[in-house]
């Protein structure tokens, strides 16, 4: 066994569980410790400071600088009682990680060292834009760009041996006023939707004022042992094995899934837990995933700018507790070949203020009528932006996992159930031009009122479809593990948001015209029902049928991200986001190149990963082992053996030259295709050209290199084995 790879397998069998001890043991006495929340708010702020962040929270009303002042007194008072001196604006560029740069309270006023925060540091910071991804937007010698406070996501405190931080969750923009990060297209699209959606409703209910949108996130992860990782070249630089023969037990016996939680990694399980509730972040599940070393965490439904936050808030946590268990956690959706990859699936759901679940259906008729209005509603912005929601969820590492045996294919569907399936047909097969009595109406509404005392368990679930709606939500299961998934939830937002606006244009037309609201809206309906029946699919998701039936249907499969990404700059995307004001032509642009950047650059690091470990390590050991053998076969037939005797020890050098020539061939011919790629000045040609010419390579040269771990004697070998990594010790 080669030196670093029993170092490595000996320091995991060693890890002892790491005691944890939470602050409590309820919960509530603890949670939300570490966050400037509503209760600590009350109790630093002065009233009217309170009243502004609360109406900014609740109205959008702007905080004037005085205010914000106030405030930052206030809030300063709060971190400093609780150890800090350090403050952050924490920020989500286009990286897809979160960014901060720490300021200190610390100033000098006339010669003496004082603490202070202003309200005007509090609301806006400056950091360097053009070092992060901008699309073009912002050139190098342009360098600044702004961080805005955000409200409406409660400050908190980031804990770690060395100290404390307040981080101030922002929005980031260029300077002159491009968004640059996730956060503000998706208050945007938040902002847009609260009044389309409040706009229908009117229709139902004039209580309702306010509608938001809420988010509950199940995130999916591995973990491997830190000395194991880090003897991995490609899963410390990659976050994904780009070799590795599958071991004899993988996930076969599915004995696994939801059984007894690793001490080791229950131990870990309670610490990053405990951290996350003194951040507020509300955690109630845990449980081993399918796949072995894989295991979940989701939490409660909270307001979904603030469930985005907490999401990437906890994938950042979860890796700094980890260190101190000797693990890493490993978001990528695919880190291990031939066993499932990981997700984040996010369970959507619309609420207003008087408490209602817009896709719960109530025990009236009316609000009955107002959950159907909703529900079709979402799946015909489904069905009209298909293209548009595959793309919001594209990635170099989801197109590992999209379409194999444990994820929703690239092909958009929605899963209703057998009930709501047939309540839709049953509204599809009435007659339109027949104008209906009171009675009918009734017995429509009734009809549909049957449904809250069987709903939630009406049917079996669908995890083959990427969007199944589960009960009182919508789940979209495609979206990657290690994702921002604001992308993903700005992109739904937006396009309910806009086919919202459209149904009640189409409604108040039909009203101008004579019909009674009930009649316009049930026509309308049934409209939509019939337009959007495409996309609703209640089979099996990843079988070669339905990719058929789909093509039938005309809904697309695109399962490589450049071409997928093509979706976000088509004219009907452009004018989608330009009429709801989330982006201009320009920022829409920028993005696309951005993403495409992105991909190219991944695909191009993985390729030198691989050419390095095959070439370097892989390599050098077979030959190391083909030479005992062949000295071994010398020195039998010096003895005077007979040849069939050393038959397969020759065998076995053929097979070694073989593996290795074709290996060398190939690292040689993907680095010329990486070479013609590069010098492609077209973003989107780059992109192609690392998916269809560069990446096809990966497979051929895996093959090869898994085939000589097979033979190659196990003491030589350079890289932890599957058999290792996957068993969590």
């Amino acid at each position: 066994m080669s030196n670093l790879r029993f170092r490595a397998l000996e320091l995991a069998l060693d890890r002892e569980p790491m005691r944890v001890n939470p602050p409590s043991v309820k919960i509530s006495d603890f949670f939300g410790n570490n966050v400037f929340n509503q209760d600590a708010m009350q109790k630093h702020l002065p009233r009217e400071a309170y009243k502004a962040v609360m109406a900014a929270i609740d109205h959008g009303v702007q905080i004037d600088r005085t205010m914000a002042d106030l405030v930052a007194l206030g809030m300063k008072d709060w971190a400093s009682s609780k150890g800090c001196s350090h403050y952050t604006h924490w920020f989500q560029p286009l990286t897809g990680l979160t960014a901060e740069k720490h300021d200190s309270f610390f100033e000098m006023s006339d010669g003496k060292a004082i603490e202070h925060f202003s309200g005007n540091a509090l609301a806006q910071q400056e950091p360097d834009a053009s070092s992060f991804p901008s699309g073009g937007i912002r050139n190098t010698f342009e360098a600044r760009g702004y961080t805005a406070w955000d409200p409406s996501s409660p400050a908190f405190i980031m804990e770690s041996n060395s100290g404390k931080t307040l981080c101030i969750p922002t929005i980031f923009v260029s300077y002159t006023g491009e968004t640059l990060d996730y956060k503000a297209p998706l208050l945007k699209a938040l902002h847009e939707l609260d009044k389309a959606a409040v706009e229908v409703c009117q229709y139902f209910d004039k209580d309702i004022t306010k509608v938001f949108a809420t988010l509950g996130v199940e995130q999916e992860y591995f973990l491997v042992d830190t000395a194991l990782h880090n003897s991995r070249p490609d899963l410390l630089i990659t976050g994904r094995t780009l070799f590795g023969h599958s071991p004899a037990k993988g996930q076969q016996l599915e004995d696994h899934y939801f059984g007894s939680i690793p001490e080791r990694v229950y131990s870990f399980m309670l610490d990053f837990e405990t951290e996350a509730y003194k951040l507020g972040i509300p955690l109630k599940t845990r449980h081993n995933e399918v796949a072995p070393s894989q295991f979940e965490c989701a939490p409660v439904f909270e307001e979904i700018n603030l469930a985005v936050d907490h999401n990437a808030l906890l994938m950042d946590l979860m890796d700094k507790v980890a260190r101190r268990h000797h693990f890493k956690v490993l978001l990528h959706e695919k880190p291990y070949a031939g066993i499932n990859g990981s997700g984040k699936h996010n369970n959507w759901s619309l609420s207003t203020n008087t408490g209602k679940n817009l896709l719960s259906p109530g025990s009236t008729p009316k609000s009955n009528m107002m959950f159907l209005t909703f529900f079709v509603n979402t799946i015909r912005a489904v069905f009209e932006h298909a293209d548009l929601l595959r793309a919001s969820i594209a990635s170099a590492s989801n197109d590992h996992r999209l379409g194999a045996n444990e994820a929703p294919p690239a092909i958009m569907s929605i899963f209703l159930g057998r009930q709501l399936t047939n309540i839709l047909n049953e509204l599809e097969e009435m007659v339109p031009e027949k104008k209906m009595t009171a009675d009918e109406k009734t017995a429509l509404k009734l009809n549909i009122g049957k449904i809250p005392e069987i709903l939630l368990d009406n049917t079996d679930r669908n995890r083959t479809s990427p969007f199944a709606f589960t009960g009182n939500k919508f789940e979209f299961r495609a979206v990657g593990s290690s994702a921002n998934c604001s992308n993903a939830m700005m992109v739904l937002n937006s396009i309910v948001t806009n086919q919202l606006k459209n149904f009640k244009k189409e409604v108040d037309s039909l009203m101008e015209k004579g019909l009674k609201k009930d009649e316009a809206i049930l026509k309308v309906l049934r409209q939509y029902i019939v337009e959007s029946k495409a996309v609703r699919f209640e089979g099996n998701g990843y079988s070669d049928e339905w990719k058929k039936e789909a093509a039938k249907r005309g809904l697309s499969n695109i399962e490589t991200t450049p071409t997928s990404l093509d979706a976000y700059v088509s004219k009907k995307s452009l004018k989608l986001f330009e009429d709801l004001d989330i982006f201009s032509h320009r920022e829409l642009e920028a993005r696309h190149e951005i993403m495409l950047e992105t991909y190219s650059k991944k695909i191009q690091i993985e390729a030198r990963v691989m050419g390095d470990l095959a070439v370097n390590h892989i390599i050098p050991a077979a030959l190391k082992y083909q030479t005992i053998l062949a000295s071994n076969v010398e020195s039998l037939t010096r003895i005077g053996m007979k040849q069939d005797v050393y038959a397969v020890q020759v065998e076995m050098l053929q097979e070694i030259s073989e593996h290795v020539s074709t290996i060398k061939i190939k690292v040689g011919e993907m680095i010329e295709a990486r070479k013609k790629a590069n010098k492609l000045e077209n973003q989107r040609d780059k992109a192609i050209a690392y998916c269809e010419k560069v990446k096809p390579f990966f497979d051929i040269i895996r093959y090869h290199a898994d085939k000589l771990e097979m033979i190659v004697d196990d003491a030589g070998w350079p890289l932890a084995k599957y058999r290792e990594l996957v068993i969590v010790r």
